[in-house]
């Protein structure tokens, strides 16, 4: 957090007491702005974001993770010293870090020296000891959360990753996650735990050695499946470092190291680099971190603006030998009254005249509809029967219009993206939009999209990809919806599933490709929200893209859900 920038129009001044002294940046839940305690002392402000404010369960959750992240101390956090869930607009504020993210650090100087990376990997995974010690699982834990002083890396944004979980932040990042950093069975929907955090410290500190992700770059659908399908290429990294790595990106949780044991592997190497060349990591690390900004001093109180003095009543010159004559006292009371009398009078008689005026023109109407009832009646029913036969008419689509975000993409396309580098993203043939110039083959040969809006689902209908009506009345649909004791779900007996990250608008091509190994007849829905996509296929081919719009599930015994659906019938080819 070392650059600053001048605040805009639209940014407040004054936050919860707090008064603002310049921009930090931005993230998926808001923005960050620089401000002092009253002592002076610099705190990075987070201002959330107000569509995020409006959703009151997103209050509730901020609140609960507030509590928790209050008792985190550590070493290598940034303490939460101040928050108001209940604000307008909600808002925390943590210790002001003076120095970059590991990001910037990264994109300005390239890869970090291996000391250097030891020394990030201690630092984070130290910090993770004290966020998981109070049962917090960071969940978005990525170069941009980690800040780099001149004594050790910070970890920000702890504490408020599950505060965000079922809101529209994720229509940002996809989901509570970000994509490149993501463990398996986050980016799967399985359960995230505090070994999850363990793989993107991994994950991490592999772009800290590299320059650039791990798992590589592209569409984040791209990027899920190498994480999900592949194993990590351990060869681009320092030899000395591998085994370590290895451990915290073992695809099974269970097998990946402890923060402590990552915390004892990197001080155990540190010190032997230490007695080798005279305290050497800490130098690298400060060359790193390079030197602390100058802070922006706190906002000075404005200074009122008082109104100009009255001026003194001039003084009636005297006349010697007579009286002084007496001064009139002013009258304002009875000049308002007599003022409010004319207005009231005034009022009172123009909304007579409208009466009279409104009577007046009922009348004349209604004896025009007594001379022209029969005729208007007959046309306006001929208006209406052309209207909704019009209407009737327009809800077919025409095959040679694209539709946004649902373009088709051949089966050439859907190939070239197994190994997830290409065609996930709908530029080398996801789309495949017939007539525009892309060769037109893929349209002839995929099947048309059909668009089914406001597809309800609770616990007594269900879905079938297979019948011309996907809404069932009944339970006989594969694809089920229900409220267990471990939470709200998408259940197919010959269905799997497979939700969406990234951005928004998801292609046939992006679904063949995810769903291409899934074997997820379950689907948990605690990280979908409005605007979450669910690829699903069934058994006889047909794919469908589940786009939820209303998400209910507070009270399991009336809870529903209510998407848009587009199926594909017989596309998996």
């Amino acid at each position: 957090m070392g650059a600053f920038e001048p605040l805009q129009a639209d940014d407040p001044a004054l936050v919860g007491g707090y008064r603002i002294a310049a921009r930090l940046g931005a993230g998926g839940m808001g923005r960050v702005y620089l401000s002092h305690t009253q002592g002076g002392r610099p705190v990075a402000l987070k201002v959330v974001r107000p569509e995020l404010a409006d959703d009151p369960g997103f209050r509730r959750r901020f609140g609960r993770e507030i509590k928790a992240a209050r008792r985190v101390r550590g070493a290598y956090t940034a303490e939460l010293i101040d928050a108001d869930a209940e604000g307008v607009p909600p808002w925390l504020a943590t210790l002001y870090v003076p120095g970059p993210s590991l990001t910037e650090a990264v994109t300005r100087q390239g890869p970090l020296p291996v000391a250097a990376v030891l020394w990030l990997m201690a630092g984070v995974a130290e910090a993770l000891q004290a966020i998981h010690a109070e049962g917090i699982v960071h969940r978005d834990l990525k170069p941009s959360n980690v800040l780099l002083a001149a004594d050790g890396p910070r970890v920000i944004d702890f504490g408020i990753a599950l505060a965000a979980d079922g809101t529209s932040y994720t229509a940002t990042e996809g989901t509570i996650g970000t994509p490149p950093f993501m463990a398996p069975e986050q980016a799967s929907g399985g359960d995230v735990t505090a070994a999850t955090d363990v793989f993107a410290l991994g994950q991490t500190a592999a772009f800290a050695a590299l320059g650039r992700p791990l798992y590589g770059e592209g569409p984040a659908v791209s990027v899920l499946y190498r994480i999900v399908h592949s194993e990590p290429e351990l060869s681009l990294l320092p030899a000395s470092l591998r085994p370590l790595f290895a451990r915290c990106l073992a695809a099974d949780p269970a097998d990946r190291a402890t923060p402590a044991e990552v915390v004892e592997w990197c001080r155990q190497r540190l010190g032997a680099d230490a007695d080798a060349d005279a305290g050497g990591g800490p130098a690298v690390w400060r060359e790193v971190a390079g030197p602390e900004p100058v802070v922006p001093a706190p906002v000075a109180e404005p200074t009122p603006a008082y109104p100009q003095p009255p001026i003194p009543p001039v003084p009636t010159p005297t006349v010697p030998g007579f009286p002084q004559p007496p001064v009139p006292a002013p009258e304002p009371r009875k000049t308002r009254r007599r003022r409010t009398a004319l207005i009231a009078a005034a009022g009172v008689t123009g909304g007579a005249l409208m009466v009279v005026a409104l009577a007046w023109t009922l009348m004349d109407a209604a004896d025009r509809f007594g001379d022209r009832g029969a005729g208007s009646g007959s046309r306006a029913s001929t208006s209406a029967s052309a209207s909704a036969s019009g209407a009737d008419a327009g809800t077919a689509v025409d095959p040679s219009e694209s539709v946004p975000g649902l373009a088709t993409g051949s089966p050439a396309d859907a190939s070239a993206g197994a190994d997830g580098t290409a065609g996930a993203d709908g530029t080398a043939g996801a789309g495949g939009t017939a007539g525009a110039g892309g060769g037109g083959g893929g349209a002839a040969r995929d099947p048309r999209p059909e668009d089914f809006s406001q597809v309800w689902l609770d616990a007594k209908n269900s879905l079938s990809l297979a019948e011309s009506e996907p809404q069932l009345k009944s339970r006989k649909g594969d694809i089920r919806f229900g409220c267990e004791s471990s939470g709200c779900e998408l259940k197919g007996e010959q269905t799997v599933f497979v939700q969406m990250f990234g951005s928004h608008g998801t292609t046939l091509a992006a679904c063949r490709l995810m769903l291409k190994d899934a074997t997820s007849h379950r689907w948990p829905l605690a990280s979908t929200a409005a605007g979450s996509e669910i690829c699903m296929k069934d058994a006889e081919g047909n794919i469908g893209l589940y786009v939820i719009q209303t998400k209910s599930t507070a009270m399991p015994e009336s809870a529903f859900l209510l998407a848009d659906l587009t199926v594909w019938r017989n596309a998996d080819r």
